[in-house]
């Protein structure tokens, strides 16, 4: 067994470079490069048996793609004699992308691709998320949705793991419900990341919404057109309100 332990900070500089702060939130697990897991599940007795999450398993071609994000991801932060070899062939895939935020070079994909889903939103929003604290700019997109006619629902926890965040999310609740977005209260802790709309485009991943994942951490999501998977997560989503 290898293990790498992420130091963001390596030498005495970086303590002056903000980049350098972000943490490495991602959960990923891949399986002779041909199954991959991502998601928001954590490894741990709590997570196991306490927590809600969503995980998803992607099986085929796909799987190449997080793969070869974790080997690229060890080998910028390990030493040269302890860099992984192998390559995994990415692929273009028109049903699966894979959206990735890397904080050194300051690109939040993640950010802008649930922006751009939910500004072409025309039926409905399921949005579940363990801390909700978005920016103005996701926060307008989903007032503005809602105010066209889009059945925007949001499920967060009651009560999550981070007392002063449940603080900051309740204050947009009066600006959600005045806008007709629809708030729902998980009964414990959960930490799930997915969104779903129109019953045909789904995301499952690691991000928050909040600034430390939105335009800080190193985070990962899927992002998956599917009527099959879309249905799947509505269930789910039915199931959790």
């Amino acid at each position: 067994i290898h293990s790498l332990e992420y130091q963001a900070l390596r030498n005495p500089s970086h303590f002056f470079d903000p980049r350098r702060y972000a943490l490495d939130h991602r959960k990923l697990l891949i399986v002779d490069g041909k199954t991959s897991f991502i998601g928001g599940y954590n490894i741990g007795s709590l997570y196991a048996t306490e927590w809600r999450d969503t995980h998803l398993r992607i099986s085929g071609p796909a799987a190449n793609d997080l793969a070869q994000s974790f080997v690229e991801f060890w080998n910028r932060f390990c030493r040269k004699d302890q860099e992984i070899s192998h390559h995994y062939t990415r692929i273009f895939d028109p049903v699966i992308n894979l959206r990735g935020n890397d904080a050194l070079r300051l690109t939040f994909p993640i950010r802008d691709m649930y922006i751009d889903a939910v500004d072409n939103a025309e039926h409905t929003i399921s949005l579940t998320n363990a801390y909700f604290v978005p920016d103005s700019v996701l926060f307008n997109a989903l007032k503005s949705a809602a105010q066209r006619g889009v059945d925007v629902r949001i499920l967060v926890p009651w009560n999550s793991n981070h007392f002063v965040v449940d603080w900051l999310a309740r204050r947009y609740f009066t600006q959600c419900l005045k806008a007709g977005i629809r708030i729902f209260g998980y009964h414990t802790m959960l930490h799930a990341k997915t969104c779903t709309i129109d019953g045909q485009w789904s995301t499952i991943g690691t991000a928050n919404l909040d600034r430390l994942s939105s335009l800080g951490n190193y985070e990962i999501n899927a992002e998956v057109y599917s009527k099959e998977l879309a249905q799947k997560m509505e269930a789910i989503f039915k199931s959790d309100t």
